[in-house]
């Protein structure tokens, strides 16, 4: 895991300053490879590489970047890893292209599929994660590509005289040119959302590379950015961008190769799972893994410990506020199956602590409040080892998500109301939302929490006219964004964009919504709360679960292997059966959350007021301060739990104070 950054001018600029300035930029995000830096550039043309490398594989200086291809045609910045790259070093000695290896890093294993199979067919080879930078000295071409899922963040962007990129908005910054404003689409999506979607970013003229993507620049970059983000396939001048992996082409084939029995679902999943896990187990530094008690991560530590020779390192965080703690499930999943287990005891003023660190640690506004359980059981794991194996993503990929069973449920008992009438459902008529069906009851079985949830949802129905309008609502924080800008002049109120569907493959609405999820709450939400939480202290992550042919066999199963009986993730838990007692993993899915209602009613309540007093607001020139002092108002009052929406604008106006721009 590392962090990489780079730039390419438009007119002619001496080499010292091209390593001064790239340099600059990589210092930015040292946090992110503190093992070793290097910077790399060529005047000529006007580029330069930057490289902060956190060591994981080949700790020697054979794995130094940016590092020149054996034939010196390649230069690479590499932030990542390649799981199967001695799989690929085999191929490319079979096929007599392997150069006289310098040492062992998956940096050389790719430049050397560079040269071989071309940069498309090599990443298509690949398992893995990773963003990267690569000049080829030969074509004058810069190539920036993103990894299938998203998994390592990559932004780009015009700043005065240069084309920049990086792995975090701090390396771009960094330019002395950095002068773009706040983006007032971006920011009205943030409000939505509580993340800023790709491919925007906070700022005018610098976006997301989105995932599975390849950005190319022919020999010079256009010297003004687009008004709008490139969307592939799309150009804009000598600049292309267009998707090296779809997720549409593996659901269209997933439906051609459905799994029907059960037992032999069950089978292959869990063989491709332990595949999955012993790659990304594979490290030259100190191993572990996160552990909630959950399905997911009890799932992860239960194949890596059947393949462990010693206990594996686990890591969980105990908070005092036993209505969010689930650290003696983790205990009890650790005791089960042997593990060193760590469990880091926290106070709610050592998590609330955490807050003045948060809008420098995601570098843009971003609001999901279990980013501070994330950076504190991060934290817990850093103290022992450099990498820590998640469970993130199994929600996405197999059906974990509450909403997939029980929004679909409730409207189809709904959907027959004329419109005015669920309105009112969804205006306060909580028990007609409720009673619509017994099936309600069952879907909320597994729910903490049901009576929220329950809220939320009716909530939700106000204004949907298909259940996929409900799951646009589900999915906002604030509903009619535009509302809050102080200057929403051409920007109009519109619903959510949702990405295009696949031909084939997505039988119903669950799946339909697994799919939206895969593409944007996925890499723009849990990703980025991952990476930049581990990241802020040097600890890299790794998801097998978003191993990409573990996630091809999950869209191979059909919808009744994912949810069942009122049950989430089905097909998993039968694999964590084999290695765990059902008892110890069967309990309302809660999440990773804090008593954050609580806390901004009470010992964050100054800092929220001065963040929030009106006139404040209107001074920053952003936000309307009348919708929003209503909000906290009845926060206060405890009238309404308005703590995500609030912690949204606190969010943005602490990054705003923090990053003081214009």
């Amino acid at each position: 895991m590392c962090g990489i950054t780079g730039l390419l001018t438009f007119g002619s600029v001496g080499r010292p300053e091209l390593l001064h300035v790239v340099g600059r930029m990589a210092q930015a995000i040292a946090h992110r490879g503190p093992d070793d830096h290097g910077e790399w550039a060529d005047a000529r043309h006007g580029v330069a590489l930057g490289h902060l490398r956190l060591s994981i594989v080949d700790l020697s200086a054979a794995g130094h970047q940016p590092m020149v291809s054996a034939s010196g045609r390649f230069v690479l910045v590499f932030n990542g890893e390649v799981y199967n790259h001695a799989e690929l070093r085999r191929a490319l000695e079979s096929e007599g292209a392997a150069p006289a290896w310098r040492g062992h890093s998956d940096t050389e294993t790719l430049l050397a599929g560079f040269e071989c199979w071309g940069v498309e067919a090599t990443l298509l080879r690949c398992v893995g994660m990773f963003a990267l930078a690569l000049w080829d000295t030969r074509e004058r071409r810069l190539q920036l590509a993103r990894d299938r899922f998203g998994e390592k963040p990559l932004y780009y962007g015009w700043v005065r005289g240069a084309f920049v990129f990086g792995s975090e908005l701090k390396a771009l910054r960094a330019h002395p040119g950095f002068a773009a404003p706040v983006c007032t689409h971006a920011v009205a999506e943030y409000l939505r959302l509580l993340y800023v979607p790709a491919p925007w970013s906070i700022h005018e003229g610098v976006y997301k590379l989105e995932p599975g993507c390849l950005l190319t620049v022919q020999d010079k970059p256009p010297e003004t950015a687009p008004s709008q983000p490139i969307r592939a396939p799309g150009a804009h001048g000598t600049l292309s961008v267009h998707r090296w992996w779809k997720l549409a082409q593996v659901v269209e084939q997933a439906a051609r190769e459905r799994l029907r029995d059960d037992a032999e679902a069950i089978e292959v999943l869990e063989a491709r799972l332990a595949e999955a896990v012993r790659l990304q187990s594979l490290a030259d530094v100190p191993l572990g893994a996160f552990l909630s008690g959950g399905v997911d991560s009890s799932l992860i530590v239960a194949l890596m410990q059947q393949q462990s020779a010693r206990p594996v390192q686990t890591f969980t965080v105990a908070f005092e506020d036993p209505r969010y703690d689930e650290s003696p499930h983790a205990a009890a999943v650790a005791r089960h199956l042997g593990t060193e287990h760590h469990e880091l005891r926290v106070t709610s003023a050592e998590a609330r602590s955490i807050v003045p660190e948060l809008p420098t640690m995601y570098d843009e506004p971003f609001a999901d409040s279990s980013q501070i359980p994330t950076h504190l059981v991060c934290r817990a794991a850093r103290s022992q080892v450099t990498v820590a194996l998640s469970g993130d993503a199994g929600d996405e990929l197999f059906g974990g998500y509450n909403r997939y069973l029980w929004a679909p449920r409730v409207w189809g008992h709904v959907s027959w109301l004329h419109p005015a009438a669920r309105r009112a459902v969804g205006g306060g008529s909580l028990r007609v939302a409720a009673s619509a069906s017994e099936h309600a009851a069952v879907a909320l079985r597994h729910v903490r929490h049901p009576a929220e949830k329950m809220r939320k949802l009716a909530t939700a129905m106000e204004g949907a006219h298909s259940v996929d309008d409900l799951y646009r609502n589900l999915v906002a924080c604030w509903p009619a964004p535009r509302a809050l800008l102080q200057d929403p002049a051409g920007l109009p109120e519109r619903r959510m964009e949702l990405p295009e569907l696949p031909h084939a493959g997505l039988d119903g609405s669950p799946a339909r919504m697994m799919y939206w999820d895969a593409l944007t709450y996925l890499p723009d939400d849990i990703l980025c709360k991952v990476d930049r939480a581990a990241m802020a202290i040097s600890l890299e992550t790794r998801v097998p679960f978003l191993d990409h042919r573990v996630a091809e066999l999950a869209w191979r199963l059909p919808p009744q292997m994912k949810l069942r009986a009122g049950q989430t993730k089905w097909a998993l838990r039968q694999v964590l059966y084999r290695h765990v007692p059902r008892a110890l993993v069967e309990r309302p899915k809660s999440g990773f959350a804090i008593p954050l209602a609580d806390w901004l009613r009470g010992p964050l309540r100054e800092w929220a007021e001065s963040l929030l007093e009106e006139a404040g607001l209107r001074d920053q020139g952003f936000l309307q301060g009348r919708p929003i002092r209503l909000a906290w108002q009845q926060h206060l009052a405890g009238s309404h739990d308005w703590s995500q929406r609030l912690w949204s604008v606190l969010m943005f106006q602490s990054w705003l104070r923090t990053n003081r721009v214009a």
